[in-house]
């Protein structure tokens, strides 16, 4: 009879303890001849794999958490065959601890990989820090302890202080590979990718940033190169000063070379400092500028559907917090990484080379102050985020509030607009105090550690100088050193944390950088002369939000050119979606819109906004003056034309009326004008460009219904479309549409459609039908 069986093989050698995976073997009955087949080493490593997956998922043990326990059975497996070196490595002393963990590095750096596919991030630098953590504690050991007392073999420890090295260790790369537990912190925006604790990816956004910088690489390598000599000269100074306090302690007094080299070096350092600074600052100043234009220039042409599902506050909060945050990056980054790491590496070795024991305990200041700032760098990341993304709703809010300042007055909701306010400044308030409060902390902790790596500096400077070491002048250059050192140090570290602070707040940036236009905008038709026949072929559509309420349903009708023609109907019939498609502000789900015979995608787009003109109801203008308003986007105009298509509009006698005529200021969305001054600016602006096509949305007054017929006859427009409900304006175009439902309801002259007493003659009446006349033109989306 087969059995399956499962053996778990437990070996103990040199005080190390290692774990077989259990593997599973069909032996064979009693009396079988046939041997157990002898696994190849892939099939061994393939069953290793499985099973610490396995374990990993029985347990609900994330990746990183399995990592530490990965680490250490390939530890103790490297222990138990390096044993029989320790002869020969121990008499080595502190090259045979390095040697050990040098050995015990590749064993620890390919254990990762039986977590694959589920490796986690990190997994070489955690191997790393695992073989090379005891080999510095080690040191340390033989640097602090008594004379004569050596640094020891992990293969020669004994049981208990392995077990004590690697619990510690687990313990460590538990923390390094999860800083933040899950749900601690508020998740990314959408699309942005993340790692542990919600905190993005940062290599893609710096090799953006970088990106951005190249542009300015000139100013950027003078101020490099001027870093460099700053850092050179401030190098210098302690060093000069040391050699010139030797030299009076022995008797052979300060000379004037000695003093002239000292100010010498502190000269060069100021002179190169502010170098540096003025041109980091100007390289930031360059990229803000380069980066808001990129920016603005892509929102320009973004989809409709993108802004509205966003405020415009929201938006103009990204120019005005974020932008600066990252153009700061590369710049500021450079300034103070550079600068406090290639100080921190230089002034390092120079203090290895002046007292060996005593620069690897003030260095010691590293690697805790990194592995303390990288913990606290992921939570400000995630807090920063909070923060900018609670800013710009609030931001919104203010902004929306303003603009409906009279509704909020009518309906009495001004408190609940203060409440509303109130409840998105407590949240920006509270995620304040949670970054102060851990900053406060992580500071805390920070100085505790300088604090006690200080002590024991100056302990053994007290015991290297009594026994004569090191001499007076080099202990006061190390002194200087090491403040040196701790100072670029902490910037080092306060500027990563920034720099990657920058890199969080550009996310946003990025992901509005990356959003592309879903309608295709590559049409190159450019015909010399359009007809101005407009056609809508089966045309069906729906707003992207509101993919199940089709606002368009098979519509097919003609605009033909030299005529008038009115499209009319009730509240939600349409319309004004047939007009955004006609502009092609949308494209249409299903079904063809055509001029003259050809697909609008097919046309170059800025030539098709140049043909096809729409005015609507209320128009917007821009700050500036009403002749620059009128000649939007036109690249020269003959004063007379602006007179004629003034004219043509009905704008001529008001803006003569105006104290500086055409140079009068509009105000901000042409706040400064009447509604009916705006409306006729705006049809001076459409008739200025004499469009193939003009399509006037609500945009003619009872008073205005023959103007479409003269602008015809007059050349100023060869097909105009007419959106209203006025039943003059409607009776005097050439042909009418009708629509209802998203649907044509029936078309022709306006007698023939009186005399069909259809869904025209409703219109007329007011009554019947889906809506009111006086409705018509609004909330088509509804």
């Amino acid at each position: 009879m087969a059995a399956d069986v499962s053996s778990c093989v437990t070996c103990r050698d040199g005080g190390a303890d290692w774990l077989m995976v259990p593997l599973r073997h069909r032996l064979p009955g009693r009396g079988s001849r046939s041997r157990l087949p002898k696994p190849s080493a892939g099939a061994a490593l393939e069953a290793v794999r499985g099973a610490l997956v396995r374990a990993g998922s029985t347990m609900a043990l994330p990746p990183a958490a399995l990592l530490p326990g990965v680490l250490l059975v390939a530890d103790a497996l490297a222990l138990v065959l390096l044993g029989p070196l320790v002869p020969a490595l121990a008499p080595m002393g502190v090259a045979g601890v390095w040697l050990e963990a040098a050995l015990r590095l590749p064993f620890l750096a390919t254990a990762p990989r039986l977590l694959t596919p589920h490796r986690p991030p990190g997994a070489t630098a955690a191997a790393v820090a695992a073989a090379a953590t005891p080999a510095v504690f080690g040191t340390l050991r033989s640097l602090l302890g008594p004379p004569g007392a050596g640094p020891g073999l992990l293969a020669a420890a004994a049981p208990a202080w392995l077990g004590v090295t690697h619990v510690a260790t687990a313990l460590a790369l538990l923390a390094w590979a999860t800083p933040l537990m899950p749900g601690s912190l508020p998740e990314a925006s959408p699309g942005v990718p993340k790692t542990l604790g919600g905190v993005p990816k940062a290599p893609a956004a710096f090799r953006r940033v970088l990106a951005l910088a190249w542009s300015e690489w000139k100013v950027l390598g003078a101020a490099f190169l001027c870093l460099m000599l700053a850092a050179t000269g401030e190098t210098a100074g302690p060093y000069v000063t040391g050699k010139v306090l030797d030299a009076i302690r022995n008797r052979d007094g300060l000379t004037a070379g000695a003093v002239g080299m000292v100010v010498a070096a502190e000269a060069a350092s100021v002179l190169f400092s502010g170098c540096r600074g003025w041109l980091f600052l100007l390289a930031a100043a360059r990229l803000r500028q380069s980066l808001r234009l990129q920016l603005f220039s892509h929102l320009v042409h973004q989809d409709l559907d993108f802004f509205q599902g966003m405020p415009a506050a929201e938006l103009s909060a990204r120019f005005s917090t974020e932008v600066p945050l990252v153009s700061m990056a590369v710049p500021r980054g450079t300034n103070l990484l550079l600068r406090s790491l290639g100080m921190a590496l230089v002034v390092g070795m120079a203090m290895v080379w002046l007292a060996p024991g005593l620069a690897l305990l003030a260095l010691l200041e590293l690697p805790l102050g990194i592995t303390t700032r990288r913990i606290h760098s992921a939570r400000k990341q995630a807090l920063q985020r909070s923060m900018l993304e609670a800013s710009a709703r609030t931001a919104s809010e203010v902004q929306e509030s303003i603009a409906a300042i009279e509704t909020i007055q009518i309906f009495s909701a001004e408190e609940e607009e203060e409440e509303r306010h109130s409840q998105n400044l407590d949240k920006e308030l509270r995620l304040k105090e949670q970054m102060e409060l851990e900053l406060a902390g992580f500071t805390l902790i920070h100085r505790v550690l300088r604090l006690a790596i200080r002590v024991l500096v100056l302990f053994r400077s007290h015991q290297q100088l009594r026994d004569g070491s090191i001499t007076p002048g080099v202990l006061v250059t190390f002194l200087l050193y090491r403040d040196t050192v701790g100072s670029h140090v902490q910037v080092l570290l306060i500027g990563f944390n920034e720099f990657m602070t920058n890199m969080a707040a550009g996310q946003k940036i990025w992901e509005y950088l990356d959003q592309e236009p879903t309608r295709d905008t590559g049409g190159t038709l450019e015909p010399s002369k359009l007809r101005g026949d407009i056609t809508f072929q089966r045309v069906c559509f729906t707003y992207p939000g509101h993919p199940e309420r089709p606002v368009l349903k098979d519509v097919s009708f003609e605009v033909r050119s030299g005529e008038v023609t009115a499209l009319a109907g009730p509240n939600g019939s349409g319309k004004s979606t047939a007009v955004a498609l006609l502009e092609r502000l949308w494209d249409p789900g299903s079904g063809k819109v055509l001029l003259d015979g050809i697909p609008l995608q097919e046309y170059e787009h800025q030539y098709l906004h140049r043909q096809v003109v729409l005015v609507e109801q209320d128009p917007l203008l821009f700050s500036g003056t009403i002749r620059e308003n009128v000649v939007l986007g036109l690249e020269r105009c003959e004063e007379s034309e602006l007179r004629e298509a003034a004219t043509a509009a009905g704008a001529m006698e008001f803006i003569q009326g105006l104290e500086q005529g055409w140079d009068t200021e509009v105000g901000e969305l042409g706040g400064r004008l009447a509604a009916g001054e705006r409306c006729r600016l705006a049809l001076a602006r459409a008739l200025l460009r004499r469009p193939t096509v003009l399509i006037l949305d609500e945009a003619l007054d009872d008073g205005d219904e023959g103007a479409a017929q003269r602008w015809v006859r007059t050349g100023l427009a060869r097909t105009v479309l007419v959106v209203s409900h006025r039943p003059r304006v409607l009776e005097a175009a050439d042909r009418l549409v009708v629509l209802e439902r998203g649907a044509v309801a029936e078309a022709g002259t306006p007698t023939e459609l009186r005399e069909r007493h259809g869904a025209y003659s409703r219109l007329l009446q007011g009554g019947g039908g889906t809506g009111r006349p006086d409705a018509m033109g609004e909330g088509d989306r509804e």
